[in-house]
């Protein structure tokens, strides 16, 4: 399988919009603007070609689903959300290997690719997204600080994983974690020719 990184020019997201948009962000009935429009912009590409996506999710805790799901008529494109907030799920559900949690433990970029690879094939869709991070207020370490968020994204020409560090409070950070997983899947689901110019 190709393993590709998310490079820095794909990083620019809108950081203070994203944070004005967890001050007010009610986990249960809203859905932040932003977070909505890119959802809905990754169903427009993904319905027009019949194409499927699964989620799996640790710190997230079913946010990048909930966002999916706010858009009418998702159920044409969301196959599955998984939500495997503990070791032993990531292993009993997505068939992360305990070697690999052993050895890179769960907030890793090796953790996350088997989590997407795991996604994708279990829900039988083109295109899966993983998750798994710090959100804090506590957990953080001095080499995986509060803010450290690992992604993968699996599909036709393999995984695509990067990790990002955020700043700001723990809502904030799940928010922003589930910006830019949306913001980059995209961008991967975007045909080549129809992206913007970088630079």
């Amino acid at each position: 399988m190709q393993q590709s990184r998310i490079g820095p020019a794909n990083e620019a997201l809108p950081d203070e919009e994203t944070l004005d948009d967890a001050q007010t962000y009610d986990a249960v009935h809203d859905v932040p603007p932003l977070l909505y429009d890119l959802a809905a912009r990754v169903g427009r590409l993904l319905g027009e070609r019949g194409e499927t996506l699964a989620t799996a999710e640790s710190c997230t805790g079913g946010l990048i689903a909930a966002a999916i799901t706010s858009v009418a008529g998702s159920s044409e494109w969301f196959e599955a959300g998984f939500v495997t907030y503990a070791n032993r799920a990531k292993t009993a559900l997505l068939g992360v290997l305990p070697e690999t949690l052993a050895a890179h433990g769960a907030v890793s970029e090796a953790t996350v690719r088997e989590m997407a690879s795991g996604a994708r094939a279990r829900a039988a869709t083109t295109w899966a997204v993983a998750v798994s991070g710090i959100a804090g207020p506590t957990g953080g370490t001095a080499h995986k600080p509060v803010g450290t968020v690992c992604f993968a994204w699996a599909g036709p020409d393999g995984v695509t994983a990067a990790t990002r560090h955020f700043r700001g409070n723990r809502a904030a950070v799940r928010i922003q974690t589930v910006e830019w997983a949306l913001a980059a899947l995209l961008q991967l689901v975007t045909p080549r020719a129809q992206r913007p110019p970088v630079g």
